[in-house]
């Protein structure tokens, strides 16, 4: 399973991202945990423009509250690089609009995944866009590597 460990925490961030409430969340958490997986998730919403520094941010503040990442610049980084990759993807679709919806987080060795589910529109003209963001980081932090099950 060494060779798919890309794939396996962007399937956890589209589950987290795709959870319904924060119980669901908890069991995905728990879950992805047990196979060495760290995940974390968070809502946001407002007019695409001035929700992609929030986002951004509540990405980096999620990843260090869960334990995906330690405080350090390279991975802090590596989260906030994959964000802005997710944010791209929703861009053509949300530019000038509102969106709402949840960003799922996670990260198995030195892969972090990050993807935005949502909602984007304008009165009751409703859109759902997806985005997916990934990085390679060589170090997360202390949580690194054989400690993901901690």
């Amino acid at each position: 399973m060494e060779g798919t460990r890309s794939s396996e925490a962007a399937r956890a961030a589209i589950e987290m991202a795709l959870s319904r409430d924060r119980e669901r969340e908890q069991q995905l958490k728990d879950n992805y945990r047990a196979i060495g997986i760290r995940a974390a998730a968070v809502d946001y919403g407002g007019d695409f423009i001035a929700s992609v520094k929030k986002v951004i941010e509540r990405s980096v503040v999620a990843a260090k509250r869960e334990g995906l990442i330690a405080e350090e610049e390279g991975a802090e980084g590596g989260v906030a690089g994959a964000a802005r990759e997710a944010l791209a993807q929703i861009m053509p679709k949300a530019l000038g609009l509102n969106m709402g919806g949840k960003i799922g987080i996670a990260r198995c060795n030195e892969h972090i995944v990050v993807v935005i589910f949502c909602s984007i529109g304008l009165l009751h003209l409703n859109e759902v866009a997806f985005g997916l963001g990934h990085r390679a980081v060589a170090s997360l932090g202390p949580t690194d590597n054989n400690n993901a099950e901690k």
